[in-house]
């Protein structure tokens, strides 16, 4: 990657917030000449190894799924703008810092809980924004903003 790439990272969990997120992030990347970096982070859940033999869970799968299944919904936005597709074993706020390294712009989308918790930012988002080396924009409760300026 040369130092003149432009770079939006934006996150993926297949919520209705971070497909909004992910359109707002096509619509900036066509206004600044970026690429768009689409990232879905997996792990497996506290306990996970007293999980029964022969289970048939596939949480890379699934997170794989999940990343076709939005960008599927918001391909046809943009096919000029280069999205690659990127899933990662980990913690979703560190594997979102991870690759916002260098980037432009980290986009998120926040999903609310309703009355005063929806006031409150995400852990994931917050954590993003207090640690990333990059400007962070958090939509909220998938709000599509209005075209990025």
């Amino acid at each position: 990657m040369s130092s003149q790439e432009h770079r939006i990272v934006v996150g993926v969990d297949g919520s209705v917030s971070s497909k909004a997120a992910l359109r707002w992030a096509i619509r900036q990347a066509k206004l600044t000449g970026a690429s768009v970096d689409a990232v879905t982070a997996w792990r497996y859940p506290a306990g996970y190894g007293w999980t029964p033999v022969g289970s048939e869970l596939d949480f890379e799968s699934d997170a794989k799924s999940a990343l076709t299944q939005a960008l599927g919904e918001v391909s046809g936005l943009d096919p000029e703008v280069p999205v690659r597709p990127l899933v990662a074993e980990g913690n979703a706020a560190e594997v979102l810092l991870r690759t916002a390294r260098g980037a432009d712009l980290l986009v998120m989308g926040s999903r609310g809980h309703g009355g005063l918790a929806s006031a409150l930012i995400g852990s994931v988002s917050l954590n993003c924004v207090l640690h990333a080396h990059c400007p962070v924009l958090v939509l909220h409760d998938g709000h599509d903003a209005a075209s990025p300026a």
